[in-house]
């Protein structure tokens, strides 16, 4: 069965958030919406999955309130399974920076549309910057990007700090997958005096959607934090794959590696993986499979879905396992 995927943000004041997470996780359950929506006072983030009417109904309960009355949210279609439960959470932000003082709503850097975006990246006075994590730009990024080499979206005030002191009165764009992490990224810019800053509006996932791929000037597919693990053009998905011994995106030359075992390890952290861990990853993948043959969930598998980043930056760190370059 076909399963429609929205996803979506809004900056806004909700103070609120406590009272919203229990009467999101109310109409989510009754109206059969899985996936991960993340609250805070600064507002709403979300990648949720459900039937076309399921993921109307939610999202026109959710803008019955004037605070998202704007909202606007990107749809794509999938046979998959993109999540086996729904997590309403409430954080300190809804992007994690780690500076309470940013705040998008006040001033953000120029919006680009992604028919303009392609200008944006042939101009040579005008540095790119990817501001996603490590493992995301690994599958894809734009034609000549910069890569900031984070594990976490909290490290980008340090790499500014220490690439970008000097860039100042020069002309600097980035991008992410839905952007939102631009959002803050272009706010904090501005406040650390940056005086001229773009961002692609929507980000990567706006661009796919619209630009053709025979015009198009992204290389690889697109990382998203569901199951279908990456996307293409048209927002359809991709073939990348996740390892479940440290959570890093595969590629075609990862799967065809005599390091890679399905469901436990991959040449990123086949040779760092201690015996109890490889052992547990065995049996997990091992009840998997039992659960697949008889066509039932198996309760390990929304573990995929709900620390993709929290625990690939655990394993990397526990295990000292660096990207491959």
């Amino acid at each position: 069965m076909e399963q429609t995927v929205a996803t979506f943000y809004q900056f806004a004041h909700l103070p609120d958030c406590l009272e919203w997470q229990k009467k999101l996780r109310t109409r989510c359950k009754k109206l059969n919406i899985l996936g991960t929506i993340i609250l805070a006072e600064e507002g709403i983030n979300a990648t949720i999955s459900s039937t076309a009417d399921g993921i109307e109904a939610i999202m026109d309960f959710i803008k019955k309130d004037s605070r998202f009355t704007n909202l606007t949210y990107r749809l794509s279609i999938t046979p998959r399974q993109t999540f086996y439960r729904i997590r309403v959470a409430v954080r300190d932000e809804i992007v994690t920076l780690g500076d309470s003082s940013i705040n998008p709503n006040e001033q953000v850097g120029k919006y680009v549309e992604p028919e303009n975006w392609n200008d944006i990246i042939n101009d040579p006075e005008i540095t790119v910057i990817d501001t996603r994590n490590d493992y995301e730009v690994e599958i894809g990024s734009f034609k000549n990007a910069v890569d900031p080499n984070t594990q976490t979206f909290g490290q980008w005030d340090e790499y500014v700090k220490k690439k970008l002191t000097n860039h100042k009165e020069k002309k600097v764009a980035m991008f992410c997958t839905g952007g939102i992490r631009c959002e803050k990224a272009s706010s904090h810019l501005i406040k650390k005096g940056f005086k001229e800053v773009y961002h692609l509006k929507g980000g990567i996932l706006n661009y796919l959607e619209k630009i053709e791929p025979e015009n198009s000037l992204w290389d690889g597919e697109c990382f998203v934090f569901d199951h279908r693990v990456s996307v293409v053009h048209g927002l359809k998905d991709g073939n990348a794959k996740i390892c479940f011994g440290c959570r890093w995106p595969l590629q075609e030359k990862d799967l065809e590696s005599e390091k890679y075992e399905p469901g436990v390890c991959c040449p990123h952290c086949a040779d760092k993986l201690d015996p109890v861990r490889r052992a547990s990853l065995v049996e997990r993948n091992r009840q998997i499979q039992i659960a697949r043959k008889k066509k039932r969930d198996h309760l390990g598998q929304d573990v995929a879905l709900m620390t993709t980043k929290k625990i690939a930056r655990k394993n990397r760190q526990k295990n000292k396992i660096e990207p491959a370059r």
